[in-house]
């Protein structure tokens, strides 16, 4: 709850440098920068309270309804900021303030006797409880390898930070079509997160988390490749819901195989390797774009995407030959 009102305190920043008529960036970068920290605490607690609060027969379908919420706002979100922008270029920066504060009202409500405290540490042990964490996924093939697939696939397919270049470039839409192409996202993973939570996933999870990422290597290709609106749109639809089904087995897996005590650790070191992956993903189709061209660098994403995919099939064979979630459970074997 702190952590997201400082988002909000960030997102009213940015609202109020927007209406300043601003003629340096140099604000912006502190803005991101406190946002950035503030959601750095936010995510992993944020996934681990939903985990805590269930119990272990029930945490697939939580994982999907949970999903289905958060694709609903990347359907909803994108489109009305797309009009929102067109009608006061501030305009989604205060929306953004107000969704955040919902938020921050609705975890007020969560009832504190459900949540499990850990007894508070000294900064030399929070240091070793966060290597902790580290050293124990990267001593687990099925942590390791699901968190990497996810990484790689990320840092390799990122073409929807281009999507601006593409929506200008290439199909020669607005900040509407843009607007659009963004909802595309959450229409495919929405689309799927609605289908999990009411049928999950039973069988073949490694095997199905693998051809999932190489789908979404393909869609990304294909995004590449179109000249076409309709195309892209399906494209990203296409790419949007494979890349749903890896991070609901990625999302179930994860808790299930930590235990309790080490849940928020490794969700932290999983939110910092992912965000990253985020963001160095964006930044690396930014300069492949620059050296190879707008499609050059979406199709490589995609092959590169396929590659890994590859590579992953014949290093991680307990991740590839996970059958259900069933068999997942909790070991500290992994931790010397």
């Amino acid at each position: 709850g702190v952590a997201t009102a400082g988002e909000v305190v960030a997102s009213m920043l940015l609202f109020l440098y927007a209406r300043s008529a601003p003629t340096s960036v140099v604000p912006i970068f502190g803005i991101i920068l406190l946002f950035g920290l503030c959601r750095a605490f936010a995510s992993p607690a944020g996934r681990a309270l939903p985990i805590d609060l269930s119990p272990p027969e029930v945490v697939a379908r939580v994982v999907a309804l949970k999903t289905v919420g958060f694709q609903g706002g990347l359907i909803v979100g994108p489109i009305a900021f797309g009009f929102a922008f067109v009608a006061d270029e501030s305009l989604p920066y205060l929306l953004s303030a107000i969704a955040m504060s919902a938020v921050v009202a609705i975890v007020v409500f969560v009832p504190s006797s459900d949540v499990r405290r850990l007894a508070s540490s000294g900064a030399r042990q929070a240091i070793h409880d966060a290597f902790e964490g580290l050293r124990f996924i990267r001593r687990s093939p099925i942590l390791f390898g699901a968190m990497g697939l996810d990484l790689f696939a990320v840092l390799f397919g990122g073409a929807v930070a281009l999507l601006p270049a593409i929506a200008e470039d290439r199909l020669g839409v607005g900040a509407v079509g843009l607007g659009w192409l963004r909802a595309a996202v959450g229409i495919g993973a929405g689309v799927v997160a609605v289908t999990l939570s009411i049928r999950p996933l039973q069988h073949r999870l490694g095997r199905t988390l693998l051809w999932v990422v190489a789908l979404f290597g393909l869609g990304t290709i294909g995004l590449g490749l179109t000249r076409s609106f309709a195309l892209a749109f399906t494209a990203i639809v296409l790419l949007s819901a494979a890349d749903a089904v890896s991070m609901f087995i990625r999302l179930t897996l994860v808790p299930l195989a930590t235990p309790e005590d080490m849940r928020g650790r490794v969700l932290a070191v999983e939110n910092v390797f992912i965000g990253a992956s985020n963001e160095l993903g964006a930044a690396e189709s930014g300069l492949t774009a620059a050296f190879m061209g707008l499609v050059g660098a979406v199709v490589f994403g995609g092959a590169a995407t396929l590659v890994v995919v590859a590579v992953w099939w014949r290093l991680f064979p307990t991740l590839r030959d996970m059958d259900t979630f069933d068999e997942i459970r909790p070991t500290k074997e992994a931790i010397p």
